[in-house]
């Protein structure tokens, strides 16, 4: 975060809105902390009918201390909702786009080891993406508690407002046997994380009130083994139907390995017969999003596979090699390969450039594929 002195005027009315009668304006100037990001994406896929689209998102956090013991927090999304604005360059003309404030809520740390947040705020579990600079964020309003002790965190959540009705994962539920979702419905997150030895083990469950409930257990480790270091994971995720007799599943496992400029990876995972449906998000951790264009998308006795290698050329540029594959049992298997160079001109700005081609049997949505990404976070 980077601590700032100016504000415009609206920022600072902001401010001063927040922590209203706690301390003089130029105090609240004084004490608020911004970061964010601010993204632009440029993708051409060929099978689209309109094949280009630019798209844009700009996130700003501003965090004003109350007092010793009371933090407060907004976000802004400039974008569309709280994901990017994607402007087709032959459908959309080259308009502005919204602004929203997705978050205010207040932290409570008075208590050592405890954070406290209540308020309208950003839901971040393993099921969910709570911050994307390019994507949507799930988002509601309740309260969570983190508790620290020792090597282990506590974590405990309830949420009566979700933004849960926007997602990509509400038309396949809903397909699954799922009523629809309308943004109502209670959640609630309870959840275990704790490191040994270099280890770290996490376990949580969620209930959304007559949806669903679900449970996941992950595991991560880092070695350092003649040099190279090794990072296994696996991930197990059961997301069981109230009003329907459907338990989806996935397992996976995998495993980075870098020495000196190069680094490797490999990921594996399968659905149960039932179905493959446990995320809200596709870039959540209980989902396999790991590339481009491939993810788990919830078929049953569907198998996942990731493989990359990439190399350090310069200490500011990156090559990678990329491939994904999904094995369906319809035989609309999808996979993809692409290229990809990095370049990070500095560690707050960064720009990759991506072409490779997607092919998906039986079907005529495949093709040469292309994207140019331009990213600065502070």
């Amino acid at each position: 975060m980077t601590k700032i002195t100016k504000l415009s005027l609206i920022a600072a009315l902001t401010v001063a809105g927040t922590s209203a009668c706690a301390q003089p304006l130029t105090e609240a100037i004084k004490n608020v902390d911004v970061s964010g990001t601010v993204a632009y994406r440029y993708n051409d896929y060929e099978e689209a009918s309109d094949h280009a689209n630019n798209n844009y998102k700009i996130g700003l956090n501003l965090s004003s201390k109350v007092n010793d013991d009371v933090t407060a927090n907004t976000r802004f999304i400039i974008g569309a909702g709280t994901g990017e604005a994607s402007l087709g360059t032959s459908t959309d003309s080259d308009r502005n786009v919204d602004v929203t404030l997705s978050e205010v809520n207040f932290t409570y740390t008075g208590v050592k080891g405890l954070a406290v947040t209540v308020g309208k705020q950003a839901i971040d579990t393993p099921w969910t993406v709570a911050r994307d600079s390019m994507g949507n964020e799930q988002t509601g309003t309740g309260l969570v508690a983190v508790y620290n002790v020792g090597p282990a965190t506590l974590v405990g959540a309830y949420f009566n407002q979700t933004n849960f009705n926007t997602t990509e994962a509400s038309s396949e539920l809903t397909d699954a046997g799922l009523t629809a979702l309308d943004g109502s419905e209670d959640i609630y997150v309870v959840g275990a994380m704790a490191t040994f030895a270099g280890v770290t083990l996490d376990a949580f469950y969620a209930d959304l009130d007559d949806v669903f409930d679900s449970y996941t257990v992950g595991l991560a480790a880092n070695y350092d083994v003649s040099g190279v270091k090794l990072s296994p994971f696996a991930r197990y995720t059961s997301l069981d139907l109230d009003a329907a007799d459907l338990d989806n599943n996935l397992w996976q496992l995998g495993l980075t390995a870098k020495a000196g400029i190069f680094e490797g990876f490999v990921a594996y995972g399968e659905t149960d017969d039932e179905g493959g449906v446990v995320y809200f998000d596709s870039g959540a951790k209980t989902n396999m999003d790991y590339h481009w264009r491939v993810t788990a998308e919830g078929q049953g006795d569907a198998e996942y596979l990731y493989v990359h290698a990439t190399a350090d050329v310069t200490d500011n540029i990156n090559v990678g090699l990329f491939y994904s594959e999904a094995d369906y049992t319809t035989d609309n298997d999808i996979n993809e390969v692409y290229a990809q160079v990095k370049y990070q001109m500095s560690s707050n700005f960064a720009t990759y450039v991506r072409f490779g081609e997607l092919s998906v049997d039986n079907t005529d949505e495949d093709g040469s594929m292309g994207r140019l990404h331009v990213e600065y976070s502070f």
